[in-house]
């Protein structure tokens, strides 16, 4: 089962190198348009903001680990694992719940984009920005599996490092 997560990680992360590509590709023409062409093309600045929106949430649904994300947590690794155990539960609840309350309206939100377009690409806002539901839902299923392991108490933060006081 784990090597499989790995194999669907490391795909998603080839999906995301192959959106940055794209997205540089992209901004060097416009570059090129603009400077040395001197008649920019209105559709790659569009692309690359399409590019951008897809890569951040793509990213962040699929291949971002919570450990990669910058946190402050000083309270949290100065606590023993018992307190730490229940903020970790509040925390992914309030996520969890926080975020499934936000999904409908968002889907109805995103649903409502379907009869506007992109200035240039024609592309339907609809498709810009479904990448967001994609995410939520991902979000709110890693949080919730969190949240298991945190109930069923299997460590959950074994890789992230101790905080010594007397280093403070």
């Amino acid at each position: 089962m784990t090597s499989m997560f790995n194999w669907l990680r490391k795909g998603a992360e080839a999906i995301g190198a192959l959106m940055m590509l794209a997205l540089f590709a992209t901004f060097l023409l416009q570059i090129f348009s603009r400077y040395v062409m001197d008649q920019p093309f209105g559709w790659t600045l569009e692309l690359c903001l399409i590019l951008w929106v897809w890569i951040v949430f793509f990213g962040c649904a699929f291949f971002v680990r919570n450990e990669d994300h910058i946190t402050f947590d000083l309270l949290y690794r100065s606590t023993s694992p018992g307190p730490r155990r229940i903020m970790a539960a509040i925390s992914a609840l309030a996520i969890v719940a926080g975020l499934s309350w936000s999904l409908v309206p968002t889907w109805d939100w995103i649903d409502f984009l379907r009869i506007k377009r992109s200035p240039t690409l024609r592309v339907p806002m609809r498709d810009v920005y479904f990448i967001y539901a994609v995410f939520l839902v991902a979000v709110i299923a890693a949080y919730a599996w969190r949240l298991v392991r945190i109930l069923k108490n299997e460590a959950v933060d074994e890789d992230a490092p101790e905080y010594d006081e007397a280093r403070l």
